[in-house]
């Protein structure tokens, strides 16, 4: 798919690996829709990058309020051809600690938000995307998902996060052949250690710490070679039911 084509909806848009896309979208002459809940942020990101990004108030767990997002994106572009779906949350926590057994409402926080609000955009962006004539290779759009290198080897204290990734992974391959008939490819990027708002939590030392564990390059990802990686999954026809680990040959030890 040519990018100055594309007319995405991106979730988690306005920050971390989400803004990245947008940004590099924005570039490329594509329009972006940022789907978040950090309003200011998104505002402010839509009006400093111009006419073809706005800003839209999402939850990606509702759905009414999903379905509304897509419908407005479609308002503002004529239509919807791509999603980028980078919305996530983690929650560290044993099954079982000091503090007692894992809070079983934390643990359902992480997988609605990281895979089942992966799949509710998922659905109501291939209802809108079958409707777009198919280009010369046949394609009517593209949907890249964002899974997690703790989604093969998660860590102590990664149950829901993991399992919420593993989730994404998982039905990456039956979505795209169901929407190999609709022209629409499906692929996820499995990141490693990123240099996110998610992490941008911890101290520096542990930071630096964690990068220095990446056997090569020895560093954080940047959410720049994220979307990198997206654009690429955007313009290559053949890439589809894959997921590709962008991690710096990065296997996470227990702990």
């Amino acid at each position: 798919m040519d990018l100055k084509d594309v007319k995405a909806v991106v979730t988690g848009g306005a920050s971390g690996l989400g803004e990245a896309c947008v940004r590099m979208l924005a570039g490329a002459g594509a329009k972006a829709a940022i789907f978040d809940m950090a309003v200011e942020r998104g505002e402010k990101l839509a009006a400093e990058l111009g006419k073809n990004v706005i800003f839209v108030n999402t939850d990606v767990t509702n759905d009414e309020g999903v379905q509304s997002s897509v419908a407005r994106a479609v308002e503002a572009f004529g239509t919807i051809n791509g999603a980028i779906n980078c919305a996530g949350v983690g929650a560290a926590s044993k099954v079982f600690s000091k503090k007692g057994p894992y809070p079983l409402k934390a643990f359902n926080w992480v997988v609605q938000i990281n895979l089942i609000g992966t799949f509710n955009v998922i659905r109501l962006a291939v209802e809108q995307m079958v409707k777009n004539p198919p280009n010369a290779e046949g394609e009517r759009g593209v949907i890249v998902n964002t899974a997690s290198a703790a989604a093969f080897d998660g860590q102590i204290g990664q149950a829901a996060y993991s399992a919420s990734k593993a989730g994404v992974v998982g039905m990456t391959l039956p979505i795209a052949r169901e929407c190999a008939d609709y022209g629409i490819r499906v692929a996820t990027i499995a990141p490693g250690l990123f240099n996110t708002p998610m992490l941008a939590q911890l101290p520096q030392e542990i930071r630096d710490a964690l990068g220095q564990s990446v056997p090569f390059p020895k560093r954080l990802g940047n959410p720049v070679e994220y979307a990198m990686l997206a654009r690429h999954i955007i313009e290559n026809p053949m890439i589809n039911g894959e997921v590709i680990r962008l991690d710096g040959a990065l296997r996470m030890a227990a702990k």
